[in-house]
C-alpha cells in the first residue's frame, strides 16, 4: 500500500466551501433556479383542482380525477369526443373510456351531433349539479386568492391570464 502524500505546509489549506463540500463531508447541492413560467401556472392550477376535487367528494360526486378533467372549462356539453379527448390530452380511445363511466353514472349523455356519425356530449342534470358545485369552489378560491393579493392585484392576474389565453387562441 502506498503512503498517502504529506500536505505541503506553504499551501494554504482549501476551504471546505470552496471544494463545494459542507462541513459535514457531504457535498452542497447546487442552487434551485427560481421556477419558470409553466411551474408558477401549474402549481396554483394543481391547488385549485384538488380544492375541486375535495369538493366534489364531500358533496356526494364521484368523479375522478380524470374525469373531472372533462368539467374543466368549457365543459363537456355540445362538445365531441375528439374535442373532448384534446382538452385532456388523452387519446379518442381513452376519452370513450371516460365518457362511457360518466354516462354510466348519469353525468353525461353522448348523443347523434349534426354531422355523418358524429356524437356530441350533453351534460344531465347531475352533470349540471356537478358542474356547479366546481363553480361554488373555485368562486371561494378565487374570494381567498383576492384576499391574499389584493383586489387590485388579482383583478389585474385575472386580467393578464385572460389575455394571455386570448392571444394564444384558447378563448373567444
Amino acid at each position: 500500500m502506498k503512503p498517502r502524500p504529506r500536505p505541503d505546509p506553504r499551501r494554504p489549506k482549501a476551504d471546505a466551501k470552496a471544494k463545494g463540500k459542507a462541513t459535514s463531508g457531504a457535498p452542497t447541492p447546487p442552487p434551485r433556479p427560481p421556477p419558470m413560467i409553466g411551474a408558477l401556472l401549474r402549481l396554483p392550477h394543481e391547488a385549485v383542482v384538488a380544492r375541486m376535487q375535495a369538493a366534489l367528494d364531500s358533496h356526494g360526486f364521484d368523479l375522478t380525477p380524470t374525469e373531472l378533467g372533462v368539467f374543466l372549462y368549457p365543459g363537456p356539453d355540445g362538445r365531441r369526443p375528439a374535442d373532448l379527448a384534446r382538452q385532456c390530452n388523452m387519446s379518442r380511445q381513452a376519452m370513450n373510456y371516460v365518457l362511457a363511466g360518466l354516462e354510466a353514472r348519469g353525468y353525461v349523455e353522448r348523443r347523434d351531433g349534426n354531422g355523418s356519425g358524429s356524437r356530441v356530449v350533453r351534460i344531465t342534470e347531475r352533470g349540471r349539479k356537478a358542474g356547479a358545485q366546481l363553480r361554488r369552489t373555485v368562486v371561494d378560491v378565487e374570494r381567498e386568492w383576492a384576499g391574499h393579493l389584493g383586489a387590485a392585484r388579482f383583478a389585474a392576474l385575472r386580467l393578464t391570464l385572460r389575455d394571455l389565453a386570448a392571444w394564444l387562441g384558447k378563448l373567444d
